[in-house]
């Protein structure tokens, strides 16, 4: 191994080399360390240019054990895509090997200190467990049973020791590309979700599996949406612009869909809402190896079987009549099965995996029962995927190739328990959900037996796999590879005995069946080991040179391509009988290619080691060129110094004289901050004074109104009497003119008939206004004076005020307003308040005799204090329409009352006689 040197220590990527191949390392030290200033960028881009050459040489022979003491040196070029090229296969071809179903058990509890427990465990792989008297077969079988496990956990086993001896094997084989299964087995109420979820603070399998599954990932994870799930349960790579798109539509569907709530709705038959949202803290002490040249992604799904149907409980789609839609299986071009159409979500942190988990619990089918308080109805399969795919030559982004990357799952499967009918005292839905529970338990069984059967006796049996949804769907572990684990949960109660024997039996019999032990095909790609790690210490010395100062820097290339191969692997050398001449034909014609690749390559080596060797003593030469410059820069160096000292000297004095100025600005701004809260107070004493004043004016005002409005009222009631005066004295003189002209009528006999005749049509309403006009024209001479005359009403503005419609009124004077703001309905003070000064509210009413009768309101509009305003009313315009003739009805001389129109006129005046 050959690797480059940085400046003055040894390269990175020397000691990380040298870590992986010991025996290279004297071919790393053969190369020497040159120290130089590191000014030149040139010198720079000559060592990134030879930042990594690693060299493996394979030396050929013709016997069976070939030693390889040779590089594979493969060629910075692309490799052919993998179609081209024929998969790698072992050389001599080893069936697949089988391992045992591996089961554990965890005792309970005991819950009561009344309860009876049949059960001890003797070591730490046997269980004794002794019939009670009140089992069903005690007087027939009262022999003590031996059931021996894996491994037994005691009821003091912590959760995190169970993982570590069961789970922690299982995330390995997920981390290297393997499948795996793991189920929890048991009777109702005897810890299968506990073992398998836990609880707050204290968590179980599938919660830790996530934790250690992302601490070891945590630094390796592919950005969102660039594996996508396709319908044929596999995956695709998508570009970085098509992810990119895809986060972004993502991006904006949650910013503009609300989030449903946290629990939308409850099937009908679940009773309670089983594990509720609790606070969680995720453990990050565990983490496993993984390959650094690779990009990872997590993808989740959650189903359950309920009643021999498979419903996805991610589904976030709203759903009919609020029950799921069951999803159908379906086997893949692997020949595995899987869940058609079922929600994958990529999570990128335990805490979103198990926000996921508990939105899928809160729509699993649980219930109440007389042997547990939340029973499950059904069969839960919780399934971690991850996928894998390896980075390009430059470390950078994932090969898009659908068929280099790897998919591996691990299910983890929280099955219902069996019961008895007669003791959970199930009816009507339970009932049916009890016997489809135990129909499936019994399938399983019924595969598992047969299963082992064929694998013990040689038979071909069909195994009833499609008999159940559960054992049709894990087909694929026990048909093909994966490893496989159980955990039983038993109660030690002697009440559970008769349950927990025959869970016992299943146990014993699992165990004897073999499932094939999973194989990962490895995929040479041809690319540099650790060329993440180099990418990113290019990154580094680039962004390092960037900063000092050189830009050039971001124009050099990464080169990791100083790599090559002497071609694939040996070709298959097993030889059955002496006349296969062909494979040694093979053989020969492959060494052949390979030794003259290799004299190419050495050729190759040889001129890059002599252009190294012409490079390095260019460097040299560099070298003491600089070295010549660094006793210049020091001579300079040293003047600088001089000049620094004084200017430090100056700067010093200068900022003492800057602090004397500091102090006395600060105690300048402390007096400017006095006199400012000096000042503010004096304006507030100010406004005081100024609202004490506009109260004092607003209480004068309104004293002046209320004496104006006073004196107004009194002069009224002083002329209503003055007129009431007058008219009782205009009444008196029209009864004494009518009296002399009574006496006049008799005493004149001197008047013709015709001038009597004429007299008498005379209406006496005549002679009444001839003497209302006397008593005006008497009054006319008192001078008259109007209160409320204005010189000037221009400057006013109205707020017309006419609430609803009003009759039109045909009187001849019109309320007439200049400068107005007509409203309906005051809804708003400024209406009021925005300018106006005079306010004027119009009513219309029926007087006593029937006339219509307008009134105008008028007050002025007077500003108050709180930047309202009020109005204060103080006066009233009516406007009215009067007959001339007014009807009334008087008495006449005999008695009766007789009215007399002529010619059918009702406006002519009627005459009394």
């Amino acid at each position: 191994l050959v690797s480059a040197f940085l400046i003055g220590e040894t390269s990175p990527l020397t000691e990380i080399f040298k870590h992986k191949n010991p025996e290279n390392a004297s071919v790393a030290n053969a190369f020497p360390t040159v120290k130089s200033p590191r000014t030149s960028l040139s010198f720079f881009e000559k060592i990134f240019s030879f930042i990594i050459l690693r060299v493996n040489w394979t030396f050929c022979d013709n016997s069976p054990n070939i030693k390889r003491s040779s590089a594979i040196m493969k060629s910075s070029r692309p490799k052919p895509p993998l179609s081209a090229r024929k998969p790698a296969r072992p050389r001599f071809q080893v069936p697949h090997s089988k391992d045992p179903v591996q089961v554990y058990c965890r005792v309970r509890p005991v819950q009561s200190p009344s309860d009876i427990s049949c059960m001890n465990v003797i070591s730490p792989t046997t269980i004794l467990i002794t019939p009670p008297e009140s089992s069903t077969n005690f007087r027939s079988t009262t022999k003590e049973i031996q059931t021996v496990f894996t491994k037994v956990f005691t009821p003091d086993i912590s959760q995190q020791e169970i993982f570590s001896d069961v789970a922690l094997p299982l995330v390995e084989n997920l981390i290297a590309s393997k499948n795996a299964l793991l189920f929890t087995y048991g009777v109702t109420g005897s810890g299968k979700t506990f073992t398998m979820t836990g609880e707050n603070g204290n968590s179980g399998i599938m919660p830790r599996c996530l934790d250690v599954l992302f601490n070891s990932i945590s630094s390796y994870q592919a950005k969102k949406f660039v594996f996508k799930p396709d319908p044929f349960n596999s995956f695709e790579v998508q570009s970085e612009t098509d992810a990119m798109l895809d986060r972004q539509s993502e991006l904006h569907a949650g910013l503009t869909t609300p989030r449903p709530q946290k629990t939308k709705y409850r099937r009908q038959d679940s009773d309670t809402d089983s594990n509720p949202p609790l606070p969680r803290s995720p453990d990050e002490s565990h983490s496993l190896p993984v390959d650094e040249d690779s990009v990872y992604a997590v993808f989740i799904s959650y189903v359950e079987i309920y009643n021999n149907s498979v419903y996805d409980l991610l589904d976030e789609e709203e759903p009919k009549g609020k029950t799921l839609q069951s999803k159908i299986l379906r086997e893949d071009g692997n020949k595995n099965m899987y869940v058609h159409m079922v929600t994958q979500i990529e999570v990128k942190s335990s805490e979103d995996a198990f926000e996921a988990f508990r939105r899928g619990q809160r729509k699993r089918r649980v219930a109440h029962t007389a042997l547990n308080a939340e029973s499950s109805r059904s069969h839960s399969v919780f399934t971690i995927r991850l996928v894998q795919g390896p980075l390009d030559s430059q470390g950078e982004n994932v090969v898009d190739d659908k068929r280099l990357i790897s998919i591996s799952q691990l299910s983890l499967v929280d099955l219902a328990g069996s019961e008895r009918t007669n003791r959970t005292k199930n009816t009507g839905q339970r009932l049916r959900e009890a016997g489809n529970i135990n129909n499936s338990l019994m399938t399983l069984r019924s595969c598992l037996e047969i299963l082992r059967e064929n694998q013990t006796s040689g038979s071909n049996k069909i195994v009833p796999y499609r008999d159940s949804k559960l054992t049709h769907l894990f087909k694929n572990y026990f048909d093909g590879e994966g490893r496989v684990r159980m955990i039983v949960c038993v109660n030690p109660r002697s009440d559970d005995y008769d349950e927990t024997i025959q869970v016992m039996k299943f146990a014993e019999m699992t165990q004897e069946v073999q499932v094939a032990r999973p194989t990962v095909p490895k995929i040479e790609l041809g690319f540099t080991p650790g060329r993440r790690q180099a990418n990113k210490i290019f990154k580094e010395a680039r962004s390092r040179l960037e900063n000092m100062g050189r830009p050039e820097a971001a124009n050099i290339d990464l080169d990791l391509g100083l790599v090559y191969s002497l071609g694939g692997p040996f070709p298959p050398l097993e030889v059955n009988n002496p006349h296969q001449d062909e494979i040694i034909t093979t053989l020969m014609r492959f060494l052949e290619h390979r030794i003259a690749r290799r004299n190419l390559l050495s050729s190759d080596l040889e001129t890059k080691q002599n252009d190294f060797r012409k490079m390095l003593h260019g460097l040299e030469q560099e070298n003491m060129t600089f070295k010549v410059e660094n006793a210049s820069l020091k001579a300079a160096n040293c003047q600088q110094k001089k000049k620094l000292t004084t200017l430090e000297e100056h700067v010093y004095k200068t900022e003492s004289q800057i602090d004397s100025l500091l102090r006395k600005l600060n105690t300048a701004n402390e007096t400017i901050t006095k006199l400012q809260v000096e000042l503010k107070d004096k304006d507030v004493c100010l406004n005081q004074r100024l609202i004490e004043k506009q109260k004092v004016k607003q209480r004068f005002n309104t004293k002046m109104q209320q004496e104006t409005d006073k004196m107004n009222k009194e002069l009224e009631i002083k002329l209503r009497q003055q007129r009431l005066r007058m008219q009782s004295q205009t009444k008196a003189t029209e009864d004494r003119l009518r009296l002399v002209k009574k006496i006049l009528d008799d005493d004149g006999n001197i008047i013709a008939p015709v001038e009597m005749e004429r007299e008498e049509r005379i209406p006496e309403t005549v002679s009444g206004k001839i003497a209302a006009a006397d008593g005006r024209s008497r009054r006319d001479k008192v001078p008259v004076s109007n209160l409320r005359h204005r010189r000037s009403q221009s400057a006013d503005r109205w707020v017309d005020h006419r609430p609803g419609a009003l009759v039109p009124i045909g009187t001849v004077l019109q309320p007439l307003m200049r400068r107005r703001r007509s409203i309906s309905k005051l809804t708003d003070p400024k209406e009021i308040t925005d300018g106006a000064s005079k306010y004027c509210l119009i009513a219309q009413e029926q007087d006593t005799d029937g006339e219509l009768e307008t009134k105008l309101y008028k007050g002025d509009i007077v500003p108050t204090s709180g930047g309202g305003a009020q109005v204060v009313f103080n006066d009233v315009e009516c406007l009215k329409q009067m007959s001339p003739t007014a009807r009334r009805k008087r008495s006449g001389v005999n008695g009766d009352e007789r009215t007399t129109e002529e010619n059918g006129d009702s406006k002519r005046p009627r005459v009394f006689n």
